[in-house]
């Protein structure tokens, strides 16, 4: 009888614990991102190969799920990668993949907007349009000339991309958008000369 009830306690324990994490998960996806949507493998080497990666460019996956888009860009191309994450169940996955299958890259936990992201070389992000559209206002005012971000199935706000890929239906991978910061130096507004008083 102690042996059921225990079993029973512990059962109910683990159910619990597994409505917590899917209804953080719900609520993190509602006010966050978007929800967690794993890329096809396949999609995920298309994107990389896409974003033309040298040996220690700096990269950020600013929506990193299970991190397989860090893991792969570090594993493959050699890049420095960073994924973020703020779905602690998620997170949860992506660490456990990390430790166990020995998966690279650096997966933080916490929303990449507090985070500076000045000295990227490459971003990689899969999220809705709304969401992403609300992130390039932090786009503009951060990323570097020459770093390039790629967007897998949505466009950016009202950015115009340099390249898209168009979806391949037979692989199952979606549009691809390619942009790339340019002199920001031309959206400056430039300043008037004024003539300084003698006196």
């Amino acid at each position: 009888m102690i042996l059921i009830e225990i079993i029973t306690i512990v059962s109910l324990l683990i159910i619990l614990a597994l409505c917590v994490a899917l209804t953080t998960s719900f609520v993190v996806a509602f006010f966050g991102g978007g929800p967690f949507v794993p890329t096809p493998k396949k999609a995920v080497r298309e994107v990389l190969k896409q974003a033309k990666i040298k040996k220690g460019d700096k990269l950020y996956d600013i929506g990193a799920g299970d991190g397989r888009y860090i893991h792969f860009a570090e594993k493959e191309y050699g890049a420095i990668a960073t994924g973020f994450e703020i779905d602690p169940f998620v997170y949860a996955l992506a660490r456990f993949k990390q430790i166990v299958f020995g998966w690279k890259g650096t997966m933080i936990r916490s929303n990449f907007r507090k985070h500076s992201l000045k000295d990227a070389d490459i971003i990689i992000c899969y999220m809705l349009p709304s969401t992403l559209k609300k992130y390039q206002t932090k786009f503009d005012k951060e990323l570097k000339k020459g770093c390039r971000i790629i967007s897998y199935s949505f466009h950016i706000g009202s950015w115009k991309p340099t390249k898209t890929i168009p979806a391949k239906t037979k692989t199952g991978i979606k549009k691809i958008y390619i942009y790339s910061i340019r002199d920001k130096s031309a959206k400056k507004p430039i300043k008037k000369k004024t003539k300084s008083k003698m006196t």
